[in-house]
């Protein structure tokens, strides 16, 4: 019987993904607005948006060890069922009652424990739904998923929030979540308790962390993707302010501009998914060609500021087709090469490894900005981007080819 990648398991869950994405970005189009409506502070948003980390970084050291003893699949169920129940519940509380703004902050606290036990559950049960073979194409669907979601549903939201009010599009987004774990009920997979009938304690909790620890200690490949992953990401976070300084402040560039390049990203990003969809790159050529698109993407970011309007679209447009193939392909790749019994503490660990990094290098670079020209500050975290990829993924290429081409070994 010949393989197919949308079989039933690969099908329900990415009609589930979709149905989150959906009511994820219609949400928190309408919570955006809210808050700055009611509180007047773009202080309150960002402070909202600093505590939602805390539960990202905390919450998977601690889960991770006993989530990789137990079946995923209650996890995810479960976590997008109570997510549907807070959003519902925050719907019915904003029809009857006032907005409150610590209110929203617990709410905003709970919402990110429950999505990073979501995050960890799906990040480590998706490669088990894709069928040997297909990984590349498993992935590049991901990848293509949430931004045309979040293309096609902006407007819808902007209309929604003026027309129905942000307390029914919550009520929408809690039974979208409800419908999703409905859906991912249906899958059937076979997945081991590790635990049995043993209770969890403090020292297989402490043995868990240790061995996961030992694992990257001799994982160098993986170590090497992980370290570049956070530094270029880091880096790229930093970015978005210094663009809006650049666009508010440069003559003859405006803020309309700027917004055209998210639709220009998302044009590439459409076109290279297709791409991964359809051609599968040869498992030699794996690590050849992702080194290749990390060394074109920083020589992009570069001279993004350095060269005619019309070719900052271009630039963004091929940043985006081989963004979408090196992050698809490495996402295979990855999720393919960790142990199933250590994925989830894996996966643990580079979230809060990408956290950390993008927190700290966010800050340099937005004070990089406050000393040199924004032209210049990007060139300069470019150069150093490029720089730290030779260190990383080229000097370890040899434990970093083991990763990206398995069947080589």
């Amino acid at each position: 019987m010949n393989k197919k990648l949308w079989n039933k398991n690969f099908t329900l869950i990415i009609i589930a993904s979709a149905l989150g994405a959906i009511g994820g970005v219609a949400g928190n189009f309408a919570l955006s607005f809210l808050v700055f409506n009611e509180t007047k502070s773009t202080f309150a948003a960002a402070l909202t948006a600093a505590l939602s980390f805390v539960p990202a970084f905390i919450i998977p050291f601690f889960a991770a060890p006993w989530m990789d003893r137990l079946p995923r699949k209650p996890f995810l169920i479960g976590s997008d069922f109570i997510n549907g129940i807070c959003y519902a519940a925050a719907g019915f509380y904003l029809l009857n009652f006032e907005f409150t703004y610590i209110g929203y902050l617990c709410f905003s606290l709970l919402i990110s424990c429950l999505q990073t036990f979501d995050e960890l559950a799906y990040n480590s049960i998706y490669p088990n739904l894709i069928p040997e073979g297909f990984e590349q194409k498993g992935y590049s669907v991901l990848g293509m998923l949430y931004p045309l979601i979040r293309v096609l549903m902006m407007p819808v939201a902007a209309l929604l929030y003026g027309s129905i009010g942000v307390g029914m599009m919550l009520i929408i987004q809690g039974a979208l979540s409800a419908i999703a774990a409905f859906i991912e009920s249906g899958i059937q997979i076979n997945e081991k308790n590790r635990l049995k009938d043993e209770k969890y304690t403090f020292r297989m909790w402490k043995e868990d962390i240790f061995e996961a620890a030992r694992y990257l200690k001799k994982e160098k490949g993986l170590m090497s993707i992980y370290s570049y992953m956070a530094f270029t990401n880091g880096i790229a976070n930093g970015y978005h302010p210094l663009l809006v300084a650049f666009f508010s402040t440069a003559a003859g560039m405006t803020a309309t501009m700027y917004s055209f390049f998210s639709a220009a990203e998302f044009i590439g990003r459409t076109f290279g998914g297709t791409f991964a969809y359809k051609l599968k790159i040869k498992p030699e050529k794996r690590f050849s060609f992702a080194f290749l698109v990390y060394i074109i993407y920083e020589f992009m970011d570069m001279i993004l500021l350095w060269i005619p309007y019309p070719l900052m679209l271009v630039n963004r447009g091929i940043c985006g087709f081989l963004g979408i193939n090196s992050a698809t392909m490495r996402q295979a790749a990855v999720q393919t090469y960790i142990p199933d019994e250590l994925r989830s503490r894996i996966n643990a660990f580079e979230n809060m490894l990408y956290f950390s990094v993008s927190a700290a290098l966010g800050l340099v670079v937005g004070a990089l900005g406050e000393v040199f020209d924004y032209r210049v500050c990007i060139t300069l975290c470019g150069i150093c981007t490029m720089v730290f990829c030779l260190l990383t993924i080229f000097k370890n290429r040899t434990d970093v080819k083991k990763v990206y081409n398995p069947e080589k070994q």
